[in-house]
């Protein structure tokens, strides 16, 4: 059982375990966490659930997820290497050429998307899924995209090694525009003092 958004319930982010998701499997699990994280409709998690199959039938796409004691999904995190051909990519070639960064497209590894339960967020749970994920690549650098505004997320890739590519990309279907950031991989990991 997960907590409610607000975080009460009996499960502690030290109880969760990282591991393998099937995510083609377990798709609608993980779009319930992601719109509890991200505020999803009902229409906007159908017009996902086709996304999210579309991609894990990608080459080299890989899932991850946070698991409760009870087996529950937590959070979750998938990518891929990128490839120009995919929509995202073309949309954000145009902005990232404009500021010198499209060599960015290639060689790096997508993080597609990475969602946290509310009830687990600022524990950790994210930075363990995106570093897990990028620390398997194969890629040198990874790229990811993200809602252009200050916030917690923005502020987690930036502490990873993330820095700003293209500001204020705007997605057809998106009605706020977004960051696209990249980073050397491996991904920074804190300094312990």
């Amino acid at each position: 059982m997960l907590p409610t958004p607000e975080g009460d319930g009996p499960h502690r982010p030290a109880g969760l375990r990282i591991g393998p998701l099937d995510l083609a499997a377990r798709v609608d699990e993980a779009l319930r966490v992601q719109a509890v994280a991200f505020g999803l409709s009902d229409e906007e998690v159908a017009i996902r659930r086709y996304i999210v199959q579309r991609h894990m039938a990608c080459r080299g796409a890989r899932a991850l997820g946070a698991y409760t004691e009870d087996g529950a999904l937590a959070g979750f995190v998938y990518g891929m290497p990128n490839d120009r051909d995919h929509w995202w990519s073309t949309v954000v070639e145009p902005y990232l050429r404009t500021g010198g960064h499209e060599g960015w497209l290639d060689g790096s590894f997508v993080i597609t998307e990475l969602h946290v339960h509310p009830g687990f967020q600022g524990h950790g749970v994210g930075r363990a899924l995106i570093t897990r994920l990028t620390d398997a690549a194969a890629e040198p650098r990874s790229i990811l995209s993200a809602i252009d505004t200050e916030s917690p997320a923005r502020a987690l890739y930036r502490a990873l090694g993330y820095t700003d590519l293209a500001r204020r990309v705007y997605f057809p279907s998106a009605s706020l525009p977004y960051a696209v950031m990249g980073a050397p991989l491996p991904l920074r990991r804190p300094v312990i003092r």
